[in-house]
């Protein structure tokens, strides 16, 4: 029986994907103006980054834990073994509640064979991963090999970020609201990364063009291999700014393969429009 692969909205993969590779979508909740909804399942990313633009203050919630609850048992059931490739436990409650229920169901299936990954990943920096673990589950990879590798990737995945708006990261407590009306008098843009699944700035640039060399300029002092792997760009819908960087990167580094999606929309509300995320392994995969 071939591995069941499970993986949450944060991945920042389009629906398409997830109905197409038949991986298990588990979407965070989104709070928007009133009303909830579920990430990517109900709630498409572009609406809620136009919602924002015009003053929305969505607020997010972890996966519920009912719909582990529900999905875990049905494999139990099926005697399906599987993976969950989880959002960073630094970033969400959503791996601390599913490893809380994988314990409920094994209590009355003993033999439940799921192993729950923490990544410490985030949007494509996670959806990469995920692709990886689909592809090498396709190639009829034992378990053991698929999570191997996954832990290889996480722990080689980098994140380079930056935002158009330090507005929305004020409102989430990374930035004070001082800082982000300091910075947007004086067009300054952050490039923030993940550590250790915690969102840390790295520098304060001022003007776009700037960012985007420093970007390049972290990329080749990090990045090895560039060329030959697949980099991901994940954008708060601005897609024009993700394919200026796609050029970038095939000019500079001559990369072969770039992924680019829209930023979901549990990320998107903590990060907001404009924002432009870039995800690549530090390490020679070849």
């Amino acid at each position: 029986m071939s591995i069941k692969i499970l993986a949450d909205s944060a991945s920042d993969l389009p629906l398409d994907f997830f109905k197409e590779s038949g991986v298990t979508l588990f979407p965070l909740g989104v709070h928007l103006d009133g009303d909830d909804y579920l990430d990517l399942a109900t709630l498409n990313p572009s609406e809620v980054f136009k919602r924002m633009r015009n003053g929305s203050a969505p607020k997010t919630s972890q996966v519920s834990p009912h719909l582990f609850k529900e999905e875990f048992t049905k494999l139990a059931k099926e005697k399906q073994s599987a993976i969950y490739i989880a959002f960073s436990s630094e970033l969400s409650g959503t791996y601390q509640t599913s490893v809380m229920i994988k314990a409920e169901v094994q209590e009355e299936f003993p033999d439940f064979d799921l192993t729950i990954i923490d990544t410490k990943c985030a949007s494509l920096g996670l959806g990469l991963v995920v692709k990886k673990a689909v592809e090498l589950a396709a190639a009829g990879a034992t378990k053991e090999e698929i999570i191997a590798e996954v832990r290889t990737q996480v722990k080689h995945m980098e994140h380079i970020f930056t935002v158009d708006d330090l507005d929305y990261l004020a409102r989430g407590g990374r930035v004070t609201k001082t800082a982000a009306f300091v910075g947007g008098l004086l067009n300054i843009k952050p490039i923030l990364n993940v550590e250790d699944g915690k969102l840390i700035p790295l520098e304060k640039i001022r003007g776009k063009k700037k960012v985007a060399k420093r970007i390049l300029e972290i990329m080749e002092e990090r990045g090895t291999n560039l060329s030959e792997q697949t980099i991901g760009i994940s954008h708060g819908d601005d897609l024009e700014a993700a394919e200026e960087y796609k050029q970038l990167f095939e000019e500079k580094f001559g990369c072969k393969s770039v992924y680019i999606n829209m930023i979901g929309a549990s990320i998107g509300s903590h990060a907001g429009p404009g924002t432009i995320a870039i995800f690549f392994l530090n390490t020679n995969r070849s």
